[in-house]
């Protein structure tokens, strides 16, 4: 149990009548990277969102590092970081402020949070912009400060929503090395992410939800086994949650255009 970061137990939420996450269940280990992949609306913001205690579930517990994120909130907090799909940043600092915010948010003594900091603006590319305010950075530019940010005190579980969006192709493969390297030091990794072939060459396991339901998860090669298909988990992926649709679509479309 001691090696299982991010657990669930029939994790569930509702709005009103409608259920977004019903009944999920699962484990994911240390030195893990699980990809967490789905339709829009299946539920996979709504589950991150729950792991990190900003949504609290209508049934069921979430753990993180053995802590459930409702019942010790603040030590299950230290432990994590969360990088959401549209990063929200203070425009009036310059990276370097909000580094030094976050930082002292953990209580990271001054002179470790300088190191650390001066280390992650660097690995990121952002050393010539760091005193520069936020307000002026791009989109991709603010979400390489928030994954700074999200390293500064070096969680144990960092919990991504579509982390490469925004991101330049030399960011979002300097992302890829990150997570990887993260992983090998036995941090979790945990992102949702609808770019197929990250999930399918980074990720050791995947997750496939549907409307609020986990209906498949194992490494890629293990859902190759259980659909009898030697496909890519593209087309894996668009079998188990509806492939038939996407079929019909596409010759609906190719029809009205004889």
């Amino acid at each position: 149990m001691e090696n299982v970061l991010i657990k669930t137990e029939n994790l569930t939420k509702r709005f009103g009548t409608a259920t977004a996450v019903n009944g999920l269940n699962l484990e994911v280990k240390a030195g893990e990277i699980f990809g967490f992949l789905g339709p829009n609306g299946s539920g996979k913001t709504t589950t991150i969102k729950m792991l990190t205690g900003l949504l609290e579930p209508t049934a069921g517990s979430a753990f993180i590092c053995g802590l459930d994120i409702v019942k010790e909130p603040a030590k299950a907090k230290a432990l994590l970081a969360y990088v959401p799909d549209q990063p929200k940043l203070y425009g009036k600092l310059t990276a370097r402020e909000f580094l030094a915010l976050m930082a002292d948010l953990y209580r990271i003594p001054r002179e470790i949070s300088r190191q650390r900091a001066q280390q992650l603006l660097a690995m990121f590319d952002l050393e010539n912009r760091a005193d520069e305010l936020l307000e002026g950075y791009s989109h991709g530019m603010r979400q390489k400060v928030i994954l700074a940010a999200a390293l500064i005190h070096q969680p144990r579980v960092l919990l991504m929503d579509e982390p490469t969006v925004g991101l330049d192709p030399a960011s979002a493969r300097l992302l890829k090395d990150v997570m990887a390297e993260l992983a090998r030091q036995g941090a979790t990794i945990f992102v949702s992410t609808h770019i197929l072939e990250i999930a399918e060459r980074l990720c050791h396991r995947v997750g496939i939800l549907k409307e609020g339901q986990l209906i498949a998860q194992g490494s890629p090669e293990e859902l190759r086994s259980q659909v009898g298909s030697s496909e890519s988990l593209e087309d894996i992926f668009l079998e188990l949650t509806g492939s038939a649709e996407h079929d019909e679509l596409i010759k609906s479309l190719e029809g009205n255009g004889r």
